[in-house]
C-alpha cells in the first residue's frame, strides 16, 4: 500500500539546536531512495507502507546513535484505495485552485 507521510522527528535532551539530527534523518530517507521533501517544521515522504516505516524506525537509531537519549515524533498518514496519488500530486491540485 502507497502513504504519504508528514513526519516529525524531535531529538530530545540535546540542546536547542538539532539540524544535525534533521540532515541525518534526510540521510536515511535519501539512502531508502524514498521521494520526500523537507519542510520548515518536517519532511513529507511518500512511498510504499512498509519501506517508509522501516526508515522512520532507522531515523529513530540513528538519532538515538548520536546521543539523544529521547526522541518525540509526530506522524499524519494518509493513503488512498481509489486512485494514486502523490505529493506533487496533492500539492498541483491545490494550486490549480
Amino acid at each position: 500500500m502507497n502513504v504519504i507521510v508528514d513526519l516529525c522527528v524531535v531529538p530530545m535532551g540535546v540542546g536547542v539546536s538539532v539540524g544535525k539530527y534533521v540532515a541525518e534523518c534526510q540521510r536515511v530517507l535519501e539512502e531508502a531512495g524514498l521521494e520526500h521533501q523537507l519542510h520548515a517544521y518536517g519532511t513529507n515522504i511518500e512511498g510504499e507502507w512498509d519501506e517508509v516505516f522501516a526508515a522512520i524506525k532507522q531515523c529513530h537509531e540513528r538519532v538515538h546513535a548520536m546521543g539523544a537519549p529521547r526522541i518525540t515524533t509526530s506522524i499524519k498518514v494518509g493513503t488512498r484505495t481509489d486512485r494514486t496519488q502523490t505529493m506533487q500530486d496533492k500539492v498541483a491540485s491545490v494550486r490549480k485552485k
